[in-house]
């Protein structure tokens, strides 16, 4: 099996997927491995060139709250966040000035007023219009949640002001009940504690007869440091952080430098670690 972050891993810095690496992609289809998204995105944030591709049958998106079955929209496992905690963190984050918004059901929903000032909160200019397209505009993310009444996916908070960030942080640590990552540096990403990739993808390897050794995993950000301790073979871009690169069992090249495809035909497709 192999999963494979999004941003900064699979997709090059415009958020596309090269022809190498799509190539690629195919090639590890055809070989009969399990080739997936393992994303901090919303389901209905995956882009549709990778929703539909062919053979990849299955998603584990909001950093493992869900994972799906693609093909049929059925839900294999979910870890969600209670109404509680998903409260408790918006009333710690909502004293700074920050952009929020909380995953149901595989779709983001964002406050109306501040994703009109997105370029405020998003540092890279190349996820302005993907939050515009992906995102349900709501008058109150905190009312939504209270309104809703029931857990969600995931929280997500983009902070204007790093300071703040870090304050933020200090904080929801003290919340036991809350899982804290940042894939992108200015964010926060909340989870239900205990929920990231890597449990997400051993599940999932367990469900379909997959033993943890055959699983390989790509990423380059703080949310997927457990993924590529918890894989038989974790992956770090040359483009991530130390950390991550301190986790991962082999580096290769950076998501502008077809990192993934290169990762695939040396491991995969050349039997480097015998998962076909």
């Amino acid at each position: 099996m192999l999963g494979l972050d999004l941003d900064g891993t699979l997709f090059n810095d415009k958020k596309e997927v090269t022809p190498r690496t799509r190539k690629a992609l195919e090639a590890a289809i055809s070989a009969g491995v399990t080739v997936l998204v393992a994303t901090g995105r919303p389901w209905m944030g995956v882009p549709e060139e990778l929703r539909g591709f062919p053979g990849m049958d299955y998603a584990l998106t909001s950093n493992g709250a869900r994972i799906i079955e693609t093909r049929t929209g059925k839900v294999l496992e979910e870890h969600l966040i209670s109404v509680e905690a998903a409260a408790k963190a918006l009333e710690i984050c909502g004293k700074y000035d920050i952009l929020s918004e909380v995953y149901y059901d595989g779709q983001g929903y964002a406050e109306e007023s501040k994703m009109a000032l997105v370029e405020k909160y998003h540092k890279n200019p190349n996820m302005w219009e993907y939050m515009r397209k992906t995102r349900i505009p709501v008058d109150s993310v905190t009312r939504m949640v209270k309104r809703e009444g029931r857990a969600m996916d995931k929280v997500q908070v983009l902070f204007a002001d790093m300071s703040e960030r870090a304050r933020a942080w200090e904080e929801l640590s003290e919340e036991k009940s809350l899982e804290l990552v940042s894939s992108l540096g200015y964010n926060i990403e909340i989870n239900a504690s205990g929920v990231n990739k890597g449990t997400g993808l051993v599940s999932l390897g367990r469900m379909l007869g997959i033993r943890r050794e055959e699983i390989m995993a790509c990423g380059d950000g703080d949310n997927d440091i457990v993924m590529l301790r918890e894989a038989g073979l974790g992956i770090a871009m040359a483009n991530a952080e130390d950390q991550v690169k301190e986790a991962a069992d082999h580096i290769t090249r950076s998501n502008e430098e077809d990192g993934v495809a290169e990762a695939i035909e040396k491991f995969v497709l050349r039997g480097g670690n015998d998962l076909c």
